[in-house]
């Protein structure tokens, strides 16, 4: 079964097999599905902070208590004192709550967009017309991943400027929480632990084996700039011709390709919280960081399924096979045909 027919030329398969292939050409109602779906990740987080908050013993270890989120919060440098004592709790409601209403703003827009805005954004008046999109044009596509790069640098950076300026991180090597005053910004230094490089010599841990939180720090704000400026290239730019050949651009591809990215993080992360100390401290985390790492390398695996799925799709130029008029006819046949049996 392709993209091109998702059900459609079998009746009896339900709707949500066509998933958000029924939204192909509606960009307007599919950035609504992106944003209902960032809603309930953010809802998700909210709840469970929450939950952990109302459950949470301060006489044991986090790590013996199934607690997840708080030791990401308390990680940061929240509500904790030296010793990694947790000595405040509130910042932690405050966040879930702040996740709560988020998710709801989220919702709003997403519901709006997909049943009060327009279908296609090229309907929308102002700026929202420029977001609409055509799956072939690489000009387009590479206007709207700008904006994604700049979103994500600026996440780099805040994270940056609240380990810096907002309270400091919580550092093991000191077991306290203290402000990175003086973050490592060398790009030798940095980029080498892509390379496994550390001090000169290789070390086999990649990007693992930082052990101090001046080379974290630095790295968040080299990689922030380099996704703001590289986010303003894809947007005032034209993707030179050897990326056009290289990437296919079209609507799965696209897709796989953002599987493939989300599959090598879970990964990286996995391997990351298992092995890594500085980040992920003991007296949050355990030693033992199994049953994380898994949860982790699971996803990842579950993406990687997903970028090979989309990319044979791709590959057998399902999206090219589908117009926007054919693929609404082929929908409304597959309905009554349905609605007659």
């Amino acid at each position: 079964m392709t993209v091109a027919n998702y059900g459609v030329s079998e009746p009896g398969n339900p709707n949500w097999l066509f998933g958000n292939a029924r939204l192909l050409n509606l960009s307007g109602q599919l950035l609504g599905a992106h944003l209902a779906h960032a809603g309930l990740i953010l809802f998700w987080a909210g709840a469970i902070t929450i939950s952990e908050v109302g459950r949470y013993i301060p006489d044991q270890p986090m790590s013996d208590q199934g607690i997840l989120l708080l030791a990401h919060l308390a990680s940061l440098g929240w509500g904790v004192g030296p010793g990694g004592v947790v000595v405040d709790t509130s910042p932690y409601f405050i966040i879930g709550v702040l996740h709560l209403v988020a998710s709801a703003v989220l919702a709003a827009g997403g519901l709006y967009h997909t049943f009060v805005g327009p279908g296609k954004l090229s309907d929308g008046q102002g700026r929202v017309a420029k977001f609409h999109y055509d799956w072939s044009d690489p000009k387009k596509l590479s206007f709207i991943l700008g904006h994604h790069l700049i979103f994500l640098g600026v996440g780099a950076l805040l994270f940056a400027a609240k380990a810096m300026y907002f309270g400091g991180i919580y550092d093991p090597a000191v077991e306290d929480v203290r402000l990175i005053s003086a973050p490592n910004l060398n790009p030798v230094t940095i980029f080498g632990y892509l390379f496994g490089i550390v001090d000169g010599a290789w070390s086999g841990q990649g990007m693992a084996a930082v052990d101090n939180l001046e080379d974290v720090i630095g790295g968040h704000l080299l990689i922030g700039f380099l996704e703001i400026a590289g986010g303003v290239w894809h947007i005032i730019s034209t993707p030179f011709g050897w990326a056009r050949k290289l990437l296919k651009i079209e609507g799965e591809a696209v897709l796989s390709y953002s599987l493939g990215g989300l599959s090598f993080m879970g990964f990286l992360s996995a391997y990351f919280v298992a092995v890594n100390h500085t980040v992920f401290p003991d007296v949050f985390y355990g030693v033992d960081r199994l049953a994380t790492a898994n949860v982790q390398f699971f996803l990842g695996l579950l993406f990687l399924g997903g970028h090979i799925w989309h990319v044979l799709q791709s590959r057998g130029g399902s999206y090219s096979m589908v117009t926007e008029a054919g693929y609404l006819e082929r929908l409304k046949a597959a309905k009554a045909t349905a609605d007659s049996s």
